[in-house]
């Protein structure tokens, strides 16, 4: 069995991936190069792969191939249409990245909500050596004690969120774009509520019809002028040109982005004009890639090539 890793720089060179020539003649490919990503794949019976396409282009000249292997949740580079009429098996993982987007996405609140970047420079500056007094607060800044935290997407980690949330001190509500999410743990409010009475906004929804630019200029010019808006979801959500026009005419107070309309950045993006951190941190699409959540990413798609072997459906996805 020949297994193709397709991107594997996309899950971090420090991955062991030795597990897998076991299983096969492995060959790694660290990037993509969409001139030679079909011939790469000619005689593979297994593909391992992040966000390249699984469409007929790609794959039409893989006679071989039996199982497409995502390094990630999201399906929605595969052409399930396709695949299916070859009688490909497709696999994702799930649940690897949970603490480490908990965790990345109160970094980002505190990194703006505590003006963290201010207070770093003024100590290495030197400005606070030369201070006559022991403290320095300037730029006031807030407890989370007593203020709403509002969920966009109260799924697995948005009620991680919510939980670790909710010890410090926090009053949780949640918007549930399905209309279908019922938890009887966090109250569960319309948007115009979400948005009027939240002081943090943290998205950990989905991308589909229902979320896409669903933060536009509106839904910002209806949120408090203190609020902090996090995205830990997918880049579209928020129509990011109004996010930069809210963020420059203070209409909300900061924002702390993981993941961007188009990624990588494009250098023309209007959030790149907002260099004030005390307002807006940008990373670069790492929420979910702590070392121990990229290894387990690594060892969930090892478990799921090994179930196919034995004829188990381990994470089988159709759509």
């Amino acid at each position: 069995m020949k297994i193709v890793f397709m991107e594997a720089d996309t899950l971090g060179k420090d991955v062991d991936l030795s597990a897998f020539e076991s299983l096969g003649d492995v060959v790694i490919y660290g990037t993509s190069v969409p001139a030679e990503n079909a011939k790469r794949i000619e005689d593979a019976d297994v593909v391992i792969v992040n966000k390249i396409p699984m469409n007929e282009e790609i794959l039409k000249t893989a006679k071989n191939l039996k199982l497409i292997c995502l390094t990630a949740t999201g399906t929605n580079n595969v052409d399930f249409s396709y695949v299916t009429s070859r009688g490909i098996t497709v696999t994702n993982v799930k649940g690897y990245s949970t603490m480490s987007v908990v965790q990345h996405t109160f970094a980002l609140l505190f990194y703006v909500y505590e003006k963290l970047t201010y207070y770093d420079t003024f100590v290495k500056s030197g400005q606070y050596a030369r201070s006559d007094i022991f403290s320095h607060f300037a730029l006031p800044f807030q407890e989370l004690d007593g203020k709403t935290w509002g969920i966009i997407g109260l799924g697995e980690i948005g009620r991680k969120v919510a939980e670790v949330a909710t010890t410090f001190g926090c009053r949780v509500v949640y918007y549930s774009t399905s209309g279908k999410n019922d938890n009887a743990m966090y109250e569960r409010v319309d948007w115009d509520t979400l948005l009027a009475e939240s002081d943090i906004i943290s998205i950990h929804a989905p991308l589909n019809a229902a979320t896409e630019k669903l933060v536009d200029g509106e839904a910002l010019r209806r949120m408090k002028k203190n609020a902090v808006l996090l995205n830990l979801g997918r880049g579209p959500i928020i129509d990011q040109a109004a996010l930069a026009e809210a963020l420059q005419a203070g209409e909300i107070a900061g924002a702390g982005l993981d993941v961007l309309e188009v990624e990588p950045m494009l250098p023309e993006d209007p959030l790149l004009q907002i260099q004030d951190s005390t307002r807006l941190i940008v990373t670069p699409h790492i929420a979910w890639a702590t070392c121990e959540a990229r290894q387990r990413c690594v060892d969930e798609v090892h478990e799921n090539l090994v179930s196919w072997q034995k004829s188990e459906k381990r994470n089988v996805v159709t759509a």
